[in-house]
């Protein structure tokens, strides 16, 4: 007799782009529930390790700012990639940007380097 495995099928609820620094508090949670992490999410762990993030009301306050800045080609999940790099400069700026096609005007490149520098210590 064949024997059919059946794979689950999972159903995408919500899909929502979030910090890096949201996943490493998931994976903590993750790692205290579970006791041990798979081999995925210790590799991802690992790297999380090594990335700087803000504290999540750090991470609240600047998405409130710059979605207040209101840019309209700024979309959610360019404020989210934002957040996690902390763009210093006008070319770290545009290196982020470039991965999303958008080129924004120099008066609106300035605005968000000048409140991602808020945070950035």
């Amino acid at each position: 007799m064949e024997r059919i495995n059946k794979m689950p099928s999972p159903t995408f609820i919500e899909q929502k782009p979030i910090t890096l620094g949201d996943i490493k508090e998931l994976i903590q949670e993750v790692e205290k529930r579970d006791k041990q992490l798979n081999f995925n999410s210790n590799k991802l762990k690992e790297h999380l390790d090594w990335v700087k993030v803000l504290p999540a009301k750090q991470r609240e306050e600047l998405h409130q700012k710059l979605s207040g800045l209101e840019i309209t080609r700024l979309k959610e999940e360019v404020v989210i990639k934002l957040i996690d790099f902390l763009p210093k400069d006008a070319n770290e700026l545009k290196a982020i940007l470039q991965g999303f096609t958008l080129s924004l005007a120099k008066k609106d490149q300035d605005s968000i380097l000048e409140e991602v520098a808020k945070f950035v210590k």
